[in-house]
């Protein structure tokens, strides 16, 4: 589907208007991105604006380039054109180990990556793995095991035994090993039974509101991620083509329509 297609959502947001979504203290910026894969461009003239401690939620028909986003800010894309700051800094040509030890990104990846054979500890341990110091890590994982009892009570026990929805949790408790500022959260609820996608977004509200972590996800369930986060961008063919606060998005008649079955 094209652009065109979807023409009823309105004009093509500009970043003045994003700004205006995000009015202080901007932490992540993308200014005028093109991105892709090899040789093949995904997404096109794309700008994005979210301040610290805010939530920004990316849907979308599949193909649009959602992912592509969170890609491209972790280091996982070729960048055509544009740029990616955070604080000011431009970050658009370091790696991922680059960007996630000395900016503070974490990307939570949406398939299931925990290592079943490993304990719930030791797979914490591991979200460490580029730190300097081995008692850094081991600090950060007892604070985890504070702060989340369902992961203290089976700290010694194989990842394997876990629910889904714990698993989730471990998944996101390993990217908080290295004290990230930035989450970047790739379909956090798929997979999941209802009870545990409830659960995934109260810990992810926690982060964002008690810890002031800025959070940009992708989610299938557009009306359960629209409900959780500050902001809402609508992404098709690689382009953004409309964006407001998450109960803007969620009220509007077009967007409901097209992506949230009403």
């Amino acid at each position: 589907m094209t652009l065109d297609q979807y023409s009823v959502l309105g004009s093509t947001p500009q970043p003045e208007d994003l700004k205006k979504l995000s009015p202080s203290d901007i932490h992540l910026t993308i200014e005028k991105l093109s991105a892709g894969y090899g040789k093949m461009e995904i997404l096109h003239n794309f700008d994005l604006f979210i301040s610290k401690a805010q939530s920004l939620c990316l849907i979308g028909p599949n193909g649009a380039g959602k992912s592509t986003i969170l890609h491209s800010i972790y280091g996982f894309t070729n960048i055509f054109d544009g740029q990616i700051e955070i604080d000011g800094q431009n970050i658009t040509k370091l790696t991922p180990a680059e960007k996630l030890k000395s900016v503070g990104i974490a990307y939570i990846l949406q398939d299931n990556s925990v290592f079943p054979d490993m304990t719930v500890e030791e797979n914490l341990l591991m979200g460490g793995y580029i730190k300097d110091k081995t008692e850094e890590a081991l600090d950060e994982t007892e604070r985890i095991f504070e702060k989340y009892e369902r992961l203290r009570k089976r700290r010694n026990q194989p990842a394997k035994v876990l629910s889904g929805g714990e698993r989730r949790l471990l998944e996101i408790s390993r990217a908080l090993v290295m004290q990230p500022s930035v989450l970047l959260v790739d379909e956090p609820s798929i997979g999941l039974e209802p009870k545990y996608i409830d659960m995934v977004f109260e810990i992810l509200s926690d982060l964002q509101k008690t810890d002031g972590k800025t959070i940009i996800l992708v989610e299938q369930n557009a009306k359960k991620g629209l409900e959780f986060a500050d902001i809402g961008y609508v992404l098709v063919s690689g382009q953004l083509a409309k964006a407001g606060s998450g109960n803007a998005l969620l009220e509007d008649p077009e967007v409901g329509r097209l992506f949230l079955g009403g």
